[in-house]
């Protein structure tokens, strides 16, 4: 069955664009103008990806992601004229997994759904061995790669795809320090040569899920000029 895409963006003549080029891909396609529109699209169908323009009237890309955030974990990708780094972070803050700027390149969107669609598919690719890792004071967060699942004393931790690849990826094996670059080009796959804070935003999200006190990591460990770190049990 095909994989079900759903653009969210205003200009008729984009999305008609975006249509044609992905249905040439084998996606399955659906449209939304607004936020509106698209929360709900995501509510009677849920896609298996989006794309968000940034820019959609009265209620804007960062609310809808926002707010299909507080639905689903699906893979969500900006598309936006807003180029300037701190839109573009305001927008992986609230919950985008990727970014493109317009103007784009077709081949560039196609990539960047390609990546997506391989992190979902490695998403439960094994480690070794469950990873066990220390939250604090009698807490316990498990890595367990045999569900694609990370639970925090018992109970599931709803990470988006990036998220969970991150852990992965930081878990292969623990104790290792690994660079921005390195961790794009594991986690992002596609040649991403952007801006690497693109990483620092997506290991805080991370943090303020399955740490104690995201302002003071003790499993996701920032190692300065190097990279970050996982800290095991």
């Amino acid at each position: 069955m095909p994989m079900r895409v759903l653009i969210v963006e205003d200009d008729d003549r984009i999305r008609a664009v975006l249509r044609l080029a992905l249905e040439d891909e084998g996606y399955q396609v659906a449209e939304a103008a607004d936020t509106p529109s698209a929360l709900a699209e995501v509510r009677s169908t849920l896609p298996d990806l989006m794309m968000v323009d940034l820019m959609l009237g009265e209620v804007d890309g960062y609310t809808c992601i926002r707010e299909v955030r507080r639905m689903t974990d699906i893979p969500i990708v900006i598309v936006s004229a807003r180029s300037d780094t701190h839109d573009i972070v305001a927008g992986l803050e609230a919950g985008a997994d990727d970014y493109v700027t317009k103007p784009f390149q077709i081949k560039e969107i196609t990539a960047r759904l390609r990546a997506l669609r391989r992190r979902l598919r490695s998403s439960t690719d094994p480690v070794e061995a469950d990873v066990i890792l220390d939250a604090g004071p009698d807490r316990r967060l498990v890595l367990s790669t045999s569900r694609g699942a990370v639970t925090l004393d018992g109970s599931d931790v709803p990470l988006t795809v990036t998220e969970y690849r991150l852990l992965v990826e930081l878990a292969q094996p623990p104790g290792r320090v690994l660079s921005r670059s390195a961790l794009l080009a594991s986690v992002w796959e596609h040649g991403y040569y952007g801006d690497e804070r693109i990483v620092d935003v997506h290991i805080r999200r991370l943090r303020t899920k399955i740490e104690r006190d995201p302002g003071k990591p003790q499993i996701v460990v920032t190692m300065r000029g190097m990279g970050y770190r996982l800290d095991p049990q």
